[in-house]
């Protein structure tokens, strides 16, 4: 990534916390948003990335940049590990997270936590599985990431990452693109409060090294049998990769 997009482009923040600012000042309209704009079909693509674990049956699992926990929640249903603990740097995210925990009265299964993706608050081999949906595009280097979350895999845990990539065939790449740069900003605008934090969505997706470049990172900090999955013409890759 040859330079870095951050939410305001404030020269006197760091990445890292225009990010945690950002998803405070969008909290409350995140969920709806997601389902809205994506059409449902983001709660598609969790339960295919979640169900890269199945055969794995993670007891304890990690949730990176947890969010408001829908992933997390999904993996509870789909997986039934023993614990899933959720990690973000946004506290009104968590806020959000929490409340849900308490509504669906899961605290004993759900737990959530504030942390930094960079350096997880947790100790060396710790979990069975890790997942990332959505969240390693925001991190402020990329590669110190994805060796954290190496760090605190066990021997022999798995890592699954959701993110969107760009699709490069025609005419899925042109209507990706017109409704990212056109769409998905303007809907942004008319029911969030930050309109900048959905024209940072497709300048974060633009700039992100996704498909072999993503790969090649995780290879490069230790993942073994890494693998690319492409879903919906490439709009979105899940990527796994094993301690």
């Amino acid at each position: 990534m040859s330079k870095t997009i951050t939410p305001y482009n404030n020269e006197q923040a760091t990445k890292k916390e225009q990010v945690a600012d950002m998803f405070n000042n969008i909290s409350k309209t995140y969920d709806f948003l997601n389902h809205f704009m994506s059409l449902g079909i983001d709660i598609i693509w969790r339960k295919k990335a979640i169900n890269e674990l199945k055969k794995d049956q993670p007891k304890l699992i990690l949730d990176v940049a947890t969010g408001t926990g829908d992933f997390a929640f999904e993996a509870l249903k789909i997986l039934k590990p023993e614990r899933i603990i959720g990690v973000d740097i946004s506290r009104g995210m968590l806020d959000i997270a929490e409340q849900k925990i308490e509504k669906r009265g899961l605290g004993d299964k759900f737990g959530v936590k504030l942390g930094d993706s960079e350096k997880l608050p947790f100790g060396d081999a710790e979990f069975d599985a890790v997942t990332v949906a959505y969240g390693v595009r925001n991190f402020e280097n990329l590669e110190v990431g994805l060796a954290d979350i190496q760090r605190v895999l066990k021997p022999g845990g798995k890592a699954v990452v959701l993110e969107f990539s760009k699709p490069k065939t025609f005419p899925v790449k042109q209507l990706y693109n017109f409704y990212f740069n056109y769409i998905t900003p303007g809907i942004g605008k008319l029911f969030s409060k930050d309109a900048r934090a959905y024209s940072y969505l497709p300048e974060s997706v633009a700039a992100f090294p996704d498909g072999k470049n993503f790969v090649a990172l995780m290879d490069k900090v230790g993942f073994k049998n890494t693998k690319q999955r492409p879903l919906a013409f490439g709009i979105c890759s899940i990527y796994t990769g094993v301690k």
